[in-house]
């Protein structure tokens, strides 16, 4: 039976409120997304918005969870198909053809989910237990494992796949929709099987620099509020990780972050381009290496997973990007943007010399990116290996061998 005339109405209703929040929320963030704006997004007035939804907070739950219904739509849609070659592409394109529709006007159709973890500890859980559900269903894509060893490769694969579509949106503004059917291939044939050569290869070396946290606890001041700074934003999100908290974490004062800081932004940036110093210097000295150009590749790789995995300084996720200003959030893509790019040059010299094989180096260039940026998350997945080079090896093989090798 349809629905009564005034249910429809209050569900269209409530739906245009949330992909409104929507908007706001990608454009500027939850903190500076309000209820006067959404409501004069619609041509509402306030009190209006409150009586669907009467705190921001349920109005911001709202807007995640269709997200996430989103998401496990897509990969349920995914995993009904035959195989897992087949499971991966269908994934895929319904990514790409997302951002197509987005692209041709359609506004309010998915949100970052990047500050989630800023909730209050109830709805937070909440909405992870529905990202966990998506995340089964991607575990699921690639067979049904056969004892533990076999699920811990398949949850480092979903985790790798769900980031490299979160990425996607990010990288994708480079590129005219026109392009997109080329890019869906490419993404597919990197993904799949990897970027060497010999599938399966990885021989890393050690890496000469600076970019570990040093011992000792001989940091200074602004090194350790960096410090602080960047593992809570990982944590928490930019809101989360607020000036008192960490001036507690370093049992130090307000006037003391004021110091060095001007604006809980300038320290957001400052840890930004510490991290982007870091991997910068790390990639230079793989360069430096007298290898060919996948060991090269893989050494840089290996040692940038290995600090997001193990070192008490990580990189800082992106996930902090969104709550920036247009101007600095701009300055921050290009420096990631400037790294992949450094990648895709080293892997055009290891098509040259054949240690890498024939695939697009722009591409895999940003899925090398996604897929350090979200090895933090997987920190509490490499804690249960007993050999930190195991965990590496692993989680790397998405990019070694590839999603749909045999795990056997």
């Amino acid at each position: 039976m349809s629905k009564p005339a005034s249910t429809r109405k209050f569900d269209e209703k409530r739906e245009a409120i949330i992909h409104a929040a929507s908007v706001l929320i990608n454009d500027v963030g939850v903190q500076a997304t309000t209820l006067a704006e959404v409501a004069r997004a619609i041509g509402l007035n306030a009190t209006s918005v409150t009586y669907y939804f009467p705190r921001k907070e349920q109005l911001v739950v709202a807007v995640y969870d269709e997200t996430l219904d989103l998401m496990e739509q897509m990969a349920a849609e995914a995993l009904a198909q035959p195989d897992p070659a087949a499971r991966l592409r269908h994934f895929i394109a319904s990514h790409v053809a997302l951002r197509k529709r987005i692209r041709g006007g359609e506004r309010g159709l998915t949100t970052a989910l990047s500050e989630i973890r800023t909730l209050d500890p109830e709805p937070y859980d909440t909405l992870m237990a529905h990202y966990l559900r998506v995340v089964e269903l991607v575990r699921r894509f690639f067979g049904e494992w056969r004892d533990n060893a076999e699920r811990t490769l398949f949850s480092a694969r979903a985790h790798i796949l769900l980031e490299a579509m979160m990425w996607w949106p990010i990288w994708s503004l480079r590129y005219s929709v026109r392009d997109f059917g080329r890019i869906e291939e490419r993404l597919f044939d990197v993904l799949a099987y990897g970027l060497p050569a010999k599938r399966g290869r990885f021989e890393p070396r050690e890496l000469a620099g600076e970019w570990r946290t040093g011992g000792g606890g001989n940091a200074g001041q602004n090194e350790a509020f960096l410090r602080a700074a960047t593992v809570m934003i990982n944590r928490l999100g930019y809101r989360g990780a607020s000036v008192n908290r960490i001036a507690e974490s370093l049992n130090v004062t307000k006037g003391s972050f004021y110091h060095h800081h001007q604006a809980k932004d300038d320290l957001v940036l400052a840890c930004f381009k510490q991290s982007y110093d870091r991997m910068s210097a790390a990639q230079i000295a793989g360069l430096e290496l007298e290898a060919d150009y996948w060991t090269r590749l893989s050494s840089v790789l290996a040692e940038l997973v290995d600090l997001q995995f193990f070192d008490s300084t990580p990189l800082l996720r992106t996930t902090a990007l969104q709550a920036l200003e247009a101007d600095h959030k701009s300055d921050v893509v290009t420096r990631s943007n400037r790294l992949a790019q450094r990648f895709a040059g080293m892997l055009i010299d290891g098509i040259a010399d054949g240690s890498v094989r024939a695939i697009d180096p722009l591409i895999a260039g940003q899925m090398m990116m996604s897929t350090v940026n979200s090895a933090y998350d997987a920190r509490h997945w490499a804690a249960r290996f007993d050999d930190p080079r195991d965990a590496t090896r692993i989680y790397l093989s998405a990019l070694s061998e590839g999603l749909l090798a045999d795990p056997r």
